[in-house]
């Protein structure tokens, strides 16, 4: 009925409320810089175990420099996002932290508009103003 990308949205978005959930819990007791650093080690050994399984390992040292450079500055965004979002974990509700955060989908398509060339049709902006709107009332609460 939609596309295949939907369904992974949708599970990107339950597994991303899970980690609201868990992560609060997690980080009770102790330091946000450690609870982020643990956290990562399980997802590099959960990805690696999915890469290997899989037969999908590729020597890093084949791609394309552009591909390194990119996914590299992804991760440091990842990690950046990590950091501070288990911070705000630390210190905040996950019933108001969580909704914030996901102010990180108006910032990707805003900067999708501007370096992706990608559309920014009435929908796409009505949609990132409600999102914009509800994280706000979140946060004023």
């Amino acid at each position: 009925m939609f596309p295949t990308w939907v369904y992974y949205a949708l599970g990107s978005a339950f597994f991303a409320g899970l980690t609201a959930l868990f992560g609060k819990i997690g980080v009770s007791g102790i330091n946000s810089n450690l609870a982020t650093f643990l956290r990562t080690i399980v997802v590099l050994i959960f990805a690696g175990g999915i890469v290997f399984s899989t037969g999908e390992w590729q020597s890093p040292a084949r791609l394309p420099g552009k591909t390194l450079t990119f996914l590299i500055l992804s991760a440091l965004g990842t990690g950046a996002s990590w950091l501070c979002y288990y911070r705000a974990l630390q210190l905040g509700p996950a019933s108001r932290v969580a909704p914030i955060d996901k102010l990180g989908v108006v910032f990707a398509m805003v900067l999708a508009f501007i370096f992706l060339g990608e559309k920014a049709d009435f929908k796409t902006l009505a949609g990132g103003l409600l999102i914009v709107a509800g994280a706000l009332v979140i946060a004023l609460k």
